[in-house]
């Protein structure tokens, strides 16, 4: 297996979830926005996946544009789950200061 192909899970994620943390800082305390992150990031996700098969194909471990789309909104949705493991974190760090 070539080790190339393993950048692109990670490097779709890390993309994604900055791009999610500028538009929520600046967006402020929009909840509708908030509500759709998840389907937000798999979209942006499927859209990176996309463009690095067409552009950087041999980072991409897909056979076919499907398989693309896919790999991209499953990084996408990695974005979120690690967003929500640092505000878990944090939020029991701060559970321990107060004790």
């Amino acid at each position: 297996m070539d080790y190339l192909e393993l950048i692109s899970v990670p490097a779709i994620a890390a993309v994604v979830y900055w791009i999610i943390n500028i538009v929520k800082y600046a967006v402020k305390d929009n909840e509708t926005f908030k509500r759709f992150i998840p389907l937000i990031s798999a979209a942006m996700g499927a859209v990176f996946g996309v463009v690095a098969y067409f552009a950087v194909p041999s980072i991409m471990p897909a056979q076919n544009v499907v398989v693309a789309i896919v790999i991209g909104g499953a990084s996408g949705l990695t974005a979120t789950g690690a967003n929500q493991i640092i505000k878990q974190l944090k939020k029991s760090d701060g559970d321990k200061k107060g004790d």
